[in-house]
């Protein structure tokens, strides 16, 4: 078969794929829930005696946000919390910086309790360990969990309250507005969420039949009791992408789950320039494939596929041309469906081949490395690839 039918399958394939994904987000993204539309609920509190969340800040070497999220935590209004923030093995000013806003803080509504742990026994990741100590100090019916590089609102944790009881979810999942500076990382961060949305469908979530899960590590909502009967983090020790793993497990067992959004009220600058995702991949890439190197190769394959085959069709000329276009028209929609979540305009489509190349070389390198390595090297701990791929299963 000639070059130019080959081409003008395989775009006209891609093309009929996107569009088919993009009308289905265009149509199911305007059904997410969005906690600062106008007459959100708002928990009821006058009853209860605090505190309402616990709210699980684990950090190891964030001396330079750690500060910014507690005082936002601290600013939190209409809802009394029990904060538990834990420097887990920093030996940067971490520790430091937390113990400072503790010290400052005094007669408020919300508690603020540091733990500093030294010590990662044998068969845990880092941070999984961090979150189980904090959880292990709630006290509330709900924890939030969340990192140290995060800013939240003062009416974030109550919106998502509210909304929660009045669903009577177990799990709510924040989408997270991300601080994107420069077109360079709105490229990147564009192409990630339409890939992604091949697989995770968001605003099928609260849907208990449909396969598609969501969790986010800058803000699990979870019901204490949902947590504490899927295992914890004591059945999550060796997990690296552990903020999905425990929403995989809450819908698997069949407890209420939901994504909604909410511009503005959980923020942090996720990809710190264009390259940013290489880092940020590093662990989390082979991880998210569950170390299987099959499918690894089978994703890298795709991805390099949706770059190449519609530039090479629009540069044959011709028909071939109309196709490769087509599928850009494609993605265009695609992006237009995600804006709601990503705040990016869709004409940054155009970098689509680009920035889903840096998304390529990211998951190559995070595979290599962890291959090359014996298993995962994050913030200074060797944790092995054996291990790892014991402790993974599937999703």
């Amino acid at each position: 078969m000639a070059h130019w039918h080959v081409l003008l399958i395989s775009s006209a394939a891609l093309a009929l794929g996107w569009l088919w994904q993009a009308v289905a987000a265009l149509r199911g993204m305007p059904t997410l829930p969005d906690l600062t539309r106008p007459g959100a609920v708002l928990p009821d509190l006058s009853s209860s005696e605090g505190p309402d969340v616990s709210v699980i800040v684990p950090a190891c070497n964030e001396e330079g946000s750690i500060e910014a999220t507690l005082r936002s935590l601290l600013a939190s209004t209409c809802v009394r919390l029990q904060i538990i923030a834990v420097d887990d093995r920093s030996t940067d000013r971490t520790g430091e910086r937390m113990d400072a806003v503790a010290a400052e803080y005094a007669g408020g509504p919300h508690t603020l309790e540091v733990i500093h742990n030294r010590d990662l026994p044998a068969g845990w990741m880092g941070k999984t360990h961090a979150l189980a100590l904090a959880a292990g100090r709630a006290t509330a019916e709900w924890m939030l969990l969340t990192d140290g590089d995060v800013v939240f609102d003062s009416r974030a944790i109550a919106l998502s309250l509210g909304y929660a009881d009045s669903e009577r979810a177990d799990h709510v999942a924040v989408g997270l507005t991300l601080e994107l500076k420069g077109i360079a990382e709105a490229a990147v961060f564009a192409a990630f969420q339409a890939i992604s949305a091949w697989n995770v469908h968001l605003w099928k979530v609260g849907d208990k039949k449909a396969w598609d899960f969501f969790g986010a590590g800058g803000f699990n909502f979870v019901r204490r009791d949902a947590y504490e009967r899927v295992g914890g983090f004591e059945s999550l020790r060796m997990e690296v992408v552990e903020d999905l793993r425990l929403a995989w497990k809450i819908k698997r067992a069949g407890f209420r789950q939901r994504f909604v959004t909410g511009p503005g009220l959980v923020r942090i600058h996720w990809i710190q320039s264009a390259l940013g995702i290489v880092d940020l991949l590093e662990k989390n890439g082979f991880a998210g494939m569950r170390y299987r190197t099959g499918l690894a190769l089978l994703a890298f394959l795709g991805l390099a596929v949706q770059i190449l085959v519609p530039l090479a069709a629009i540069a044959m000329g011709g028909v071939t041309t109309v196709a490769g276009l087509f599928v850009y028209v494609s993605i265009f929609l695609m992006y237009a469906a995600n804006r709601r979540i990503t705040m990016v305009s869709p004409w940054v489509a155009v970098f689509f081949a680009p920035a889903t190349g840096i998304l390529l070389f990211a998951l190559m390198r995070s595979m290599i490395l962890t291959i090359s390595r014996g298993g995962v090297v994050w913030r200074g701990t060797l944790y092995p690839l054996g291990e790892l791929r014991r402790n993974a299963g599937r999703w």
